[in-house]
């Protein structure tokens, strides 16, 4: 069942037709697809070392390619600075047979996503993950602010979305509780503090572990300058709450920033519960033990 009306079938034998043409010094390399409960892109290995991420709802609008390359810019620009690694842009794709949109390749990174494993439960994880978030958002802006479209303004821009899902997820979730707690997150006070630099969406999918410790942090589609509580959502999507005090001392966060940062938890996962609850078991599972976490929170 696909999760977007919009999306494409991309197919191994497109993709490698795609890398012949454009890319001939790898005609050669096997092309493997990879599993994955991701929503935004079809994922492909190429040879060993290579990833590619095709978007599942393509585009020929130049919006969508300058997307890709604002990411693959940020992901040069954010590993200078981080104490892991981050993808490794190799080249861009353009549209072609069987694909019309553009597309990407990076170095592959080896680790498995975090989802998959017992580290939400892990103090070290917790610092591990802080470390990386503490550097993200210590780095210069260059007086950049939010850009009034992506995750990371004031939480009132999402409350139509927010009370639109509610009303959807009146049976699968507790909605009137959540509402009381969506309105106490309207009411905490906006960040005062200049916007920084934000993954905003450190989902379980977008860690990346290897023995236990945070190995990488993938995916910066969502990359952007805004409110760093956005960066709290994984005290809600994937730590216990012994995790999470620690995920919040070593960020040394504020009752308002905490506050916020439940917000932002709510909006991904209120909104994700009942658009993925049919096509994406994964996602709307995360989505409910985001919520529940959040309830239990008070």
């Amino acid at each position: 069942m696909r999760m977007h009306a919009d999306q494409v079938d991309v197919r191994a034998d497109t993709v490698a037709g795609l890398v012949a043409d454009q890319f001939p010094r790898w005609r050669a390399l096997p092309v493997r697809p990879v599993a994955s409960h991701g929503t935004v892109n079809a994922l492909f290995r190429l040879g060993d070392e290579i990833a590619l991420r095709f978007p599942l709802q393509p585009s020929l609008d130049p919006e969508q390619r300058d997307a890709l390359i604002r990411e693959q810019e940020n992901a040069r620009r954010i590993a200078a600075h981080v104490p892991v690694v981050v993808p490794e842009p190799l080249a861009l794709g353009e549209p072609g047979e069987g694909y019309p949109g553009p597309w990407s390749a990076y170095r592959w990174i080896t680790g498995e996503s975090a989802d998959r494993t017992e580290v939400g439960d892990s103090a070290a994880f917790a610092q591990n993950l802080a470390g990386f978030v503490r550097a993200l958002h210590g780095m210069d802006t260059d007086g950049g602010t939010w850009n009034g479209r992506s995750r990371g303004g004031p939480l009132h821009t999402r409350d139509g979305d927010v009370r639109a899902a509610l009303a959807e997820s009146r049976h699968l979730t507790d909605t009137v509780r959540l509402a009381r707690i969506w309105a106490d997150c309207l009411d905490t006070p906006p960040h005062a503090t200049a916007d920084r630099w934000i993954h905003a969406d450190l989902m379980p999918g977008n860690l990346l572990v290897r023995d236990g410790r945070l190995a990488a942090v993938i995916d910066l589609g969502a990359v952007a300058v805004g409110d760093p509580a956005v960066d709290l959502m994984p005290a809600w999507n994937l730590m216990t709450p012994a995790a999470r005090k620690v995920y919040r001392r070593e960020l040394g966060v504020d009752d308002a920033t905490w506050q916020r940062g439940r917000g932002w938890a709510i909006v991904q996962a209120i909104g994700a519960l009942s658009y993925y609850v049919d096509t994406n078991p994964m996602m709307a599972d995360i989505a409910r033990r985001t919520l529940d976490a959040v309830l239990a929170d008070g």
